[in-house]
């Protein structure tokens, strides 16, 4: 398929596709009139790079993510650093979510 219909299907902008190629997240085919050409496939590491980046990680840590290399010792640290730094912003934002409805409820509302 090609860009337009892949940034339609996927969810996100032509820009951004072409971003995502830029940075070695995706590699599209090409048409013999050099056209991008969107397999399946790739539309589906599209969606997964989306879920990352919506996770909060950044484009490095989602391109080691992704490599087919596979992490080594000093990256899996990494990722386990952030994934212990969402765990306290979930936890703060739980508290908080704990407070406002402790509020509500003896408001009356």
């Amino acid at each position: 398929m090609r860009i337009g219909e892949a940034a339609r299907v996927s969810g996100v902008s032509v820009r951004s596709l072409r971003h995502y190629e830029d940075e070695g997240l995706i590699v599209p085919g090409r048409c013999g009139n050099g056209f991008r050409d969107y397999c399946p496939s790739t539309v589906d590491r599209v969606l997964a790079i989306r879920s990352l980046l919506e996770s909060g990680l950044s484009v490095r840590l989602i391109r080691e993510v992704l490599s087919e290399d596979g992490p080594d010792p000093a990256f899996l640290e990494e990722v386990r650093r952030f994934r212990d730094r969402l765990d306290g912003r979930i936890a703060t934002l739980s508290d908080q979510r704990d407070a406002l409805d402790a509020y509500l409820r003896d408001a009356g509302a």
